[in-house]
């Protein structure tokens, strides 16, 4: 199951895509599985965030519930397969409205950090730093996870799979064939207005194939500047990413993320021309 909308600016509800994957993928188990949540520590006031989370009289702000999760995340991961992990700095967990085949969430719980804006947050170099660290950590997961679900399927992986499915055998010492690199699959950034109130940081695999995009904003939002990447912050005073509603990144022409075909605000040729760049971006 994924957990939270953190699709900024926008918000729908819909459920996660069904991506068929091989056999001998499947029947391996998922890289994130090895992680088993600990008895972490509850850094942030709970009472802080309830009370940030009510709006006028008894309603709840549906910005707010990233909170849940930066609280409560022992809580979580007793109910339902939400956490990825946590400890008492970051909690990664699945974002519950995809925008990619692996779409996941690392949240900062840094008491002094989890509500500021991420261009104010990552002003601080030793925060900066922390976050990098973990965000390297999830996106490491995210690879190999995109292994397990499309390795059968890649060129790259050939070698690797045959070795898994038993059709070669190494000599002694022989390593298992590394196969693709994954994690330039991955991508890790943040939306330069972000929608939820608590900062989070988006891990997301690159192909944009998911039921969960539903509109040009969705698309957009990480297919252009509006998506910042992690490696370039702190960022420069003028820079123009500072600026996005007059920049009007998720109001532009809607690009194909791999080969640039350009389709303008026609977003329904655009999601059909994702599918098949998403069969032949698995074959590469």
């Amino acid at each position: 199951m994924l957990v939270e909308q953190t699709q900024d600016g926008m918000s729908d509800i819909s459920s996660s895509p069904g991506i068929a994957t091989s056999a001998s993928s499947a029947a391996s188990s998922s890289p994130f599985s090895h992680f088993k949540p600990k008895n972490a520590s509850i850094t942030s006031s709970p009472d802080r965030s309830l009370r940030s989370s009510r709006v006028g009289a008894g309603k709840f702000d549906r910005r707010d519930e990233l909170g849940s999760y930066i609280n409560y995340p022992e809580k979580k991961s007793q109910s339902k397969s939400e956490i990825i992990f946590y400890d008492d700095d970051f909690v990664a967990i699945y974002d519950k409205y995809p925008k990619s085949s692996v779409h996941c969430l690392l949240l900062p719980r840094s008491i002094e950090h989890q509500r500021m804006h991420p261009f104010k947050a990552f002003e601080n170099p030793q925060f900066l730093a922390s976050v990098r660290e973990n965000a390297d950590k999830l996106k490491k997961l995210v690879a190999k996870e995109l292994q397990r679900k499309y390795g059968s399927f890649s060129a790259q992986d050939k070698e690797r799979e045959a070795v898994l499915n038993g059709e070669v055998a190494l000599k002694d010492g022989q390593p298992l064939p590394s196969g693709r690199d994954w994690e330039k699959e991955v991508r890790v950034g943040v939306h330069a207005t972000p929608s939820m109130n608590h900062l989070h940081i988006h891990v997301i695999s690159v192909d944009r194939f998911s039921k969960s995009l539903k509109h040009r904003k969705h698309y957009n939002s990480f297919s252009t500047p509006f998506f910042v990447d992690l490696a370039v912050f702190p960022l420069m005073r003028d820079d123009a990413r500072r600026h996005p509603t007059r920049e009007r990144y998720l109001e532009s022409d809607m690009k194909c993320w791999r080969c640039g075909m350009n389709f303008g605000n026609r977003f329904a040729r655009l999601k059909e021309h994702l599918e098949a760049e998403f069969e032949q971006w698995k074959r590469e």
